[in-house]
């Protein structure tokens, strides 16, 4: 990978992430019960990628040793909506996606472990560094203060989308990472399908707008272009490197939900940008020059 290439990797990494962070402001935004949100993005987002991949022409065969695996990888995604989002519910925007990015720390210390890789020490030296950031941000160690269950809950979902992208990283090799998400939507969408009987007393219709966005924009633009990032980073250093998504959901619910974080806040996003920043560096060092 050249210089100029590696550039344009990092490049469109960002622009998901960029469109990934909108999901913290979009979910408190909607006010709709957390399992119907969450099958309702699955199935629009499924539609959406699927009528891409005709428009594109994408083969959408799966091997059926690989079935398995992608609906294990569905299953996990949507675990991880799921406590996501209740700890959107619990907290802030701020809140719920700092908790979240406990997951580049879960990451370096489980991928070597499941694909069977050497240890990185400067990749565990900037998840520590991570979570060096996300102390600062933690409001009090008190199981009856709403914001600390939503860290509990945040660091569950890590753990959940961590093991994700491991399992996905060894399929998006051999298929088109919007197949890939495809498949993924549809498990996620079948599984919680059952929530428009059991659930009661929604208004779908008054909340499609945002429902729409967050499937357009969040899952199938953001997710999409996340998982073809996987064919040229190891799951690590995306995992560093999109960090980022914290300032900019930060950033986003500012803006359109007026909700600022504390100093202490803002001195974790400011050491989780800086891991961010050094491992861009640090792969864009070992990328061969033109």
């Amino acid at each position: 990978m050249t210089n100029n290439k590696h550039l344009r990797n990092i490049l469109e990494l960002n622009i998901a992430i960029v469109f990934m962070s909108t999901s913290g402001a979009l979910a408190r935004y909607i006010e709709l019960p957390v399992p119907v949100m969450i099958a309702s993005r699955a199935l629009l987002g499924g539609v959406f990628i699927y009528l891409f991949c005709r428009w594109k022409k994408f083969d959408l065969k799966i091997r059926k040793q690989d079935r398995g695996v992608l609906v294990l990888s569905g299953v996990l995604m949507g675990l991880h909506w799921v406590t996501y989002f209740y700890s959107l519910v619990l907290s802030s925007v701020a809140m719920g996606m700092i908790s979240l990015f406990t997951f580049p720390v879960i990451t370096s210390l489980l991928e070597p472990l499941i694909l069977k890789k050497r240890f990185q020490n400067a990749q565990i030296l900037l998840g520590l560094m991570t979570l060096v950031g996300v102390y600062f941000l933690v409001p009090e160690f008190d199981l009856k203060n709403d914001y600390f269950k939503a860290l509990c809950v945040g660091v569950l979902s890590a753990v959940f989308y961590s093991l994700r992208n491991i399992i996905t990283k060894s399929k998006v090799q051999s298929y088109n990472g919007s197949v890939v998400m495809m498949y993924q939507l549809i498990v996620i969408a079948v599984v919680f399908s059952p929530v428009f009987l059991i659930c009661k007393d929604f208004k779908l219709a008054d909340q499609l707008p945002g429902i729409l966005l967050l499937s357009l924009l969040t899952t199938a633009i953001g997710h999409t272009l996340f998982l073809y990032s996987l064919k040229n980073f190891s799951v690590t250093s995306i995992s560093l490197m999109s960090s980022s998504q914290l300032l900019y959901g930060v950033l986003i619910g500012i803006i359109f939900l007026s909700e600022y974080p504390r100093s202490s806040s803002i001195i974790g996003g400011i050491i989780i940008f800086a891991t961010v920043v050094l491992e861009s560096l640090r792969t864009y060092k070992k990328q061969p020059s033109n």
